[in-house]
């Protein structure tokens, strides 16, 4: 899937200038969308994410990210290197342009790079306008080439950001090809934010797998060179296959290596990797010029349509559908099917600010004509390739299966319709359902235990809060067909109450509460509730995921009080925060769940829209989710094993035998003493 270079030129007069910068630091959020932890590495995906394009337009094969140990970040690449002479117009030069003038880059038609991810041309200019100070280092020529670019005040006291201390000049003789961008995020506007080594080694990663042959190297200088992960390199030959064998390390695949297509429909290159496992849901994640599309869009429902005719078209020519039998249905082909989907294309419209979604149109025809003849081709010759016969035959006799269960699920789906429409004996007891008609304002709480239940159905503001106590753990969705999701008590109570149906049959627009917020202990049984209800949702209504719907309810784990004043603390350092502020004796209650609230308690700090707090689920990344929902709620043990020996802190202390429990705790008895 190599991109085809461009032969002409690339200096300065090929950066189109749009606009100046302005004043991305008076609203950041409409650029990188928060000044949090997820914004602060979105300054650091811009810079990747431009070397990157650099390299899948075939300029360069390495690309090297360090974390340093002052908090500031470098991403090195070995491509063509930023020009570096003097802009026609603005007369400095280009890597100057880059870094200071929004809107501007060389991305903005397709002469310099066939194919880019960033589209906007912002992505240089707000990392330097957010960050304390920027270096830019271009290596091109045989000469090393350096700018630096900080905060200034003027002599009025106003921020100055991203200016150039002094104009790009030579330093010196290299050898070296590429671009070295280190910055330094503003860490009054992040605070007490850090770069995760976790979350930037699983980008990598995924582009590593997304661009093959491409070597990157994660440096993390703050853990020291001999603490796993210090160093971390992804070199993937294999591309789209090695990533589905990834993805599929923890399930049982049916047949041992993904089947691998790639080439080129109009203009898009395309390629794709599929690989059937003995489970029962299907897993698709699609991208667009190495951006994830969580959402779908016409190039996924091209890619969906593509391989139900050509296995079917297929399985009717060489005898494993017979002319009187029914063609199955793409459900079922993709029943038990991990894939991964990656196009690029020029010209890109996503969807929305989150580019989750491709929009074009003539995406759709491309790639499912590219698919169809991919597979035919693939498929072509298997009454003399025995191995390739072997996987069609896998293949077909699991889509045959799925055709079963799918009719079986058809009647259980209808029995369940027709019982709820008779009698709605299904909620009867449970739901107890809110008074306001527009589900744009309703919530539903989804509440372990009838105990709790009781206590939330008292709590509730009826105008817009429905409750719905679960009697027991629903069953782990991720090792079950959807006929046994649809024989589950508990999760047929939930599809009714939300109104949506699930799976192929998912209509958002026909859900009841927009908000769906589980609300569970925080105990053990409570986390396994949460992942339970969360593996649901994923598998069967990711839709309520991506499009912002699922919560999680944030009770508290403390009260404090004393005579007549009371908080709530959310965790150990609040406890800590709040404990110290009081003097004299105070009284700590831990609550160790949702049933020891009485119904003020639980309004007051856990459903009261003006003073509780939320945890939004979301799908940032969906082939991350994929691997981690597998390792956590499959069948493979020892994975499981492995990443709770890896993630868990078995040496963490009791809560209640923490500083602020202890402090506190010597207060009351040194109150008592006295007394």
């Amino acid at each position: 899937m190599a991109a085809e270079k461009t032969t002409e030129k690339y200096d300065s007069s090929k950066i189109k200038v749009l606009e100046g910068l302005n004043a991305v630091r008076m609203r950041p959020g409409m650029y990188i969308g928060t000044t949090g932890t997820k914004g602060m590495h979105h300054l650091l995906w811009e810079i990747v994410d431009n070397s990157i394009d650099e390299l899948a337009n075939g300029f360069g094969t390495q690309l090297v990210v360090t974390l340093h140990k002052d908090g500031s970040a470098s991403v090195e690449d070995n491509g063509r290197g930023i020009p570096v002479d003097i802009h026609p117009q603005l007369k400095i030069s280009g890597v100057e342009v880059v870094f200071t003038q929004l809107h501007a880059g060389g991305k903005f038609d397709s002469d310099n790079y066939s194919y880019s991810g960033g589209l906007h041309g912002v992505g240089a200019s707000v990392t330097n306008a957010l960050s304390e100070w920027c270096e830019v280092t271009i290596f091109k020529d045989g000469k090393s080439h350096y700018v630096k670019f900080s905060l200034h005040t003027d002599a009025n006291g106003k921020v100055l950001c991203g200016k150039a201390e002094a104009p790009l000049a030579v330093t010196g003789k290299s050898t070296k090809q590429g671009t070295l961008v280190r910055f330094l995020p503003d860490r009054k506007m992040f605070k007490g934010c850090e770069f995760s080594n976790e979350v930037i080694n699983k980008r990598l990663k995924e582009l590593a797998f997304l661009n093959k042959g491409v070597q990157i190297t994660c440096i993390d200088e703050r853990l020291g060179e001999t603490e796993d992960g210090y160093k971390c390199e992804y070199n993937f030959e294999g591309g789209l296959s090695d990533f589905v064998s990834y993805l599929n390390e923890n399930k049982t695949p049916i047949y041992a290596v993904p089947c691998l297509v790639e080439g080129q429909a109009n203009n898009i290159l395309a390629g794709f990797a599929i690989q059937h496992t003995d489970g029962y849901t299907e897993s698709v994640f699609s991208y667009v010029n190495n951006i994830p599309t969580s959402e779908g869009g016409t190039h996924e429902t091209g890619f969906k349509t593509g391989i139900t005719r050509a296995l079917n078209r297929i399985a009717q020519e060489k005898g494993y559908i017979k002319d009187k039998e029914p063609m199955l249905m793409g459900e079922d082909y993709r029943e038990g099917m991990t894939a991964v989907l990656a196009i690029k294309m020029r010209d890109v419209q996503f969807e929305g600010q989150t580019k989750a979604k491709l929009g074009n149109p003539e995406a759709k025809a491309d790639v499912e004509k590219f698919v169809y003849d991919g597979l035919l081709e693939y498929f072509g010759n298997i009454n003399k390739d025995a191995k390739r016969r072997a996987v069609f035959e896998s293949l077909i006799n699991k889509a045959k299966g799925a055709a079963r269960v799918r009719e079986a699920a058809r009647r259980a789906k209808e029995i369940t319709r027709q019982k709820n429409s008779i009698d709605g004996g299904i909620l009867i007891g449970k739901l107890s359902s809110c008074t306001g008609r527009r589900p744009e304002l309703n919530e539903l709480f989804i509440v372990e235990g009838d105990s709790a239940g009781g206590t939330a159905k008292q709590a509730r503001d009826r105008s817009i809060q429905a409750i719905l106590p679960l009697r027991g753990k629903p069953l782990n969705s991720e090792k079950k067909r959807i006929d046994q999701v649809l024989d589950n008590e508990e999760f047929r109570t939930i599809i009714s109450a939300l109104g949506t149906s699930i799976g192929e049959d998912f209509i958002l627009d026909n859900l009841k509460y927009h908000k769906v917020i589980i609300l569970a202990d925080a105990d053990q049984d409570g986390a396994h509730i949460r992942a339970i209800l969360l593996t649901f949702f994923f598998r069967y209504m990711k839709e309520l995921i991506t499009e912002g719907h699922v919560y999680i309810g944030m009770p508290p784990l403390y009260k404090i009080s004393k005579k007549d004043w009371s908080a709530y603390a959310y965790d150990d350092d609040a406890l800590s925060e709040i404990s110290s502020k009081q003097k004299g004796s105070v009284n700590i209650q831990r609550y160790k769940g949702l049933g020891e609230m009485n119904s003020d308690q639980l309004w007051d700090t856990t459903m009261n829209p003006k003073t509780r707090k939320l945890c939004r689920v979301t799908l940032d990344d969906a082939a991350d989710a994929e691997h981690l929902i597998t390792t956590l709620m499959g069948d493979n043990i020892e994975a499981r094993k492995a990443y709770i020996s890896k993630h868990a802190n078995f040496n963490k202390p009791e809560n209640l035998a923490s500083s602020a429990v202890k402090k506190s705790r010597a207060r009351i008895e040194a109150a008592a003493g006295g007394a």
